[in-house]
């Protein structure tokens, strides 16, 4: 659990042990008060009760601030005063293990580190040579037993790095069951109850969890709707991963601009974001975080403005925002080099509409007043870098240029990454997906204007253009396919084959490599794909209720031979040439056929709109609204339940959930879809 704001609790289990971290923060004084934390360690199942378990509490500057170790005994570190800049002065106490009970431990070993680090990045390297395995467990009267610990530091290994951030380390070892507090007390604080610990830690502790799962059932209703206990703590628990997953970052991306010939440091820049993934991607996510905020507006709507204005701070003077924050030594030191360098003129899904669609109505005007000169040039550089080759159609800049590696060059831009698009990347291509997004972005700038009594009418022209359900066919419609569809320079017939490589004179012979190979020469036509890019104009809604077109991709979503699946709808269409295929011999389909939370929401939001509105499609989208919903819910609860994890997207043929885990981004949208929050 999780309230985003001031109280936390989270269960570990690790091959017969449990860990219960809880926290809690008092506010108080000019720096955000104090706070607690409880760390509770038992066996479990198969778990030895006479395992020892070193517990490591890791305190460190990054950069600036100074920390005062105070020792006890000469080994244990029992407190760290300090002082910094966002902090002021701060004492942090690491109090003596206890039982569950409150009882003293009869027996612990203590030890303590004091180094430094190149920076935060290199924190657990720096423990790790600094560890050895001469020490000896040995309490009063029961068997000794070694185990490793701190010693001294010995340096890293490579080129020699300058210091940056002091460490300062309290292990302490000992038997299970243990509990072991530390507290955290602001110096601005003037008055201060009892201490945030024991007794008093425990009653705080029971009353925000009380309020949170009080504040939860008010706000989503799942009870009410029927959830037994189990899923609505495993709503619970998407929500509070998703909020807990948050994280300021500071620091600088790397930006390659056409205007130069190599990448320059962006502006120094702050960020408070979600994250999609706290493990694999602990970083923000341009599109991401659109979908993010869904939830966290619904949860916190305070909270989730500032998160938005935050990344509309991001910006440049062209209107551009990088689409990828690796923002300080920390954040890049999670993502391979060729990902660091973000392409100033490279786009990514304007996915915070979503979101500011939602905050409209209530956002206060003086927010609204400050963001909106950022919403208009967030669009207007839309508009003048993505446009595509005809009035009211758009392209994706930045395909690969690599046609040879690739069986379809990918479009990081869209976020849909390998989703086919054209066979060869050309200046011709009508991005669908693109052309929707704008739509949407024209409509939310209407409404914002017209909140703020600013001129209205232009984004509502290029609204009702890009929503224009005849034109909208002339340009995307694919006849052969019976589905909307991207235009461009394509081949329906390429495929992938291993080269041989001769081998230089006196060499051995090379590894062989795959190429594309081309059968059949491309020309200018629909993309013979059929996925998610396809169902857009229904997904945004801009299909009108009466369409014919409506009930052709109500069709091809409801056609288990094509999209639909028990477990969701799948990104791409089993008949499609490029259905689960491969996009280099190291390249694994990502969005060709698994099932993602994302869009599969956007679905849901769609069909229950469609199911409100007359029109003769109006009984269908409930009745598939329904079959979805359910899928949906109930795969990933399944799964969830099997594994302890959201997942980043789902198998479409057995449901087991796929990529990097634990992913409590937008695979938490399902807390909203079993509220039926759309």
């Amino acid at each position: 659990l999780h309230d985003g704001e001031r109280f936390g609790l989270q269960d570990i289990h690790d091959h017969g042990l449990l860990l219960r971290t809880e926290f809690v923060k008092r506010p108080g004084g000019m720096h955000g008060g104090d706070w607690s934390w409880r760390v509770t360690a038992r066996v479990e199942g198969a778990g030895s009760p006479t395992a020892l378990l070193s517990l490591f509490f890791y305190v460190a500057t990054d950069g600036q601030g100074v920390l005062q170790p105070h020792l006890e005994d000469g080994t244990r570190l029992a407190a760290v005063t300090g002082t910094s800049e966002e902090l002021g002065d701060f004492k942090i106490t690491f109090l003596r293990p206890t039982t569950d009970s409150g009882e003293d431990v009869v027996y612990s070993s203590y030890h303590y580190l004091d180094a430094w680090s190149p920076g935060l990045h290199r924190l657990t390297d720096v423990v790790r040579s600094s560890l050895s395995s001469h020490f000896v467990f040995t309490p009063p009267g029961g068997p000794r037993q070694r185990f490793v610990a701190v010693d001294a530091f010995r340096g890293l290994p490579g080129a020699a790095e300058a210091p940056r951030s002091r460490v300062l380390l309290h292990q302490v070892t000992l038997r299970l069951p243990a509990r072991v507090e530390v507290t955290f007390e602001s110096g601005s604080v003037r008055e201060r109850r009892a201490a945030l610990a024991g007794p008093v830690l425990t009653a705080e502790l029971a009353r925000h969890q009380a309020a949170f799962e009080q504040r939860f059932e008010d706000t989503f209703g799942l009870e009410q709707k029927g959830f037994p206990p189990a899923q609505r703590r495993f709503a619970q628990a998407a929500l509070s991963n998703m909020l807990g997953g948050m994280g300021y970052f500071h620091g600088h991306s790397l930006v390659q601009s056409p205007l130069h010939e190599r990448p320059v440091p962006y502006a120094e820049s702050s960020l408070f974001t979600a994250v999609p993934s706290r493990s694999f991607f602990p970083r923000g996510f341009l599109w991401d975080e659109g979908f993010h905020q869904l939830l966290l507006a619904r949860w916190d709507a305070e909270l989730s403005r500032e998160v938005i204005a935050h990344w509309f701070d991001l910006m440049n003077a062209e209107g551009w925002i990088p689409r990828e924050q690796i923002l300080g030594e920390e954040a890049r030191a999670k993502v391979p080099p060729e990902f660091v360098v973000q392409r100033s003129d490279v786009a990514n899904p304007p996915t915070l509409f979503l979101a500011l669609q939602r905050l409209l109505g209530a956002a206060p005007l003086p927010y609204l007043r400050r963001l909106f000169p950022r919403l208009r040039a967030w669009y207007e550089w839309y508009n003048s870098t993505q446009a595509g080759p005809l009035p009211y159609t758009f392209r994706w800049r930045g395909r690969d240029p690599d046609p040879e590696r690739f069986l379809n060059p990918k479009t990081l831009a869209s976020g849909l990454d390998d989703y086919p698009r054209a066979s060869h990347p050309s200046a011709d291509e009508r991005h669908l997906d693109l052309r929707c997004w704008m739509a949407l972005a024209s409509q939310v700038l209407a409404e914002a204007a017209e909140r703020l009594g600013e001129a209205a009418e232009p984004y509502r022209h290029t609204q009702r253009a890009l929503s224009d359900n005849e034109l909208l066919e002339r340009l995307h419609w694919a006849e052969e396919l019976g589905a909307f569809a991207d235009f461009g320079n394509h081949s329906r017939a390429v495929g992938l084959r291993r080269e041989a490589v001769r081998a230089a004179p006196g060499r051995p012979p090379p590894a062989p490599r795959t190429v594309r190979v081309v059968h059949e020469a491309p020309r200018l036509r629909f993309v013979g794909a059929l996925g998610y890019v396809s169902l857009f104009p229904l997904l945004l809604q801009l299909l009108r209720p009466d369409s014919p077109r409506l009930g052709a991709v109500l069709d091809a979503m409801r056609d288990e031979r094509r999209l639909w699946t028990p477990f969701g709808l799948r990104s791409l269409a089993r008949d499609s040439p490029l259905y689960m295929q491969r996009n280099t011999e190291h390249d694994p389909p990502y969005w060709r056929g698994s099932v993602w939370v994302n869009i599969n929401y956007l679905a849901l939001q769609a069909l229950h709109g469609y199911a409100k509105r007359p029109g003769p499609h109006r009984l269908r989208a409930e009745q598939m609204y329904g079959e979805l919903r359910h899928n949906l819910i109930s795969n990933l609860y399944r799964q969830y339940a099997e594994s302890g994890y959201l997942w980043e997207h789902y198998s479409d043929s057995t449901g087991g959930g796929q990529g990097s885990h634990p992913f409590t981004g937008w695979s938490a949208l399902v807390v909203l879809a079993m509220a039926e929050d759309y």
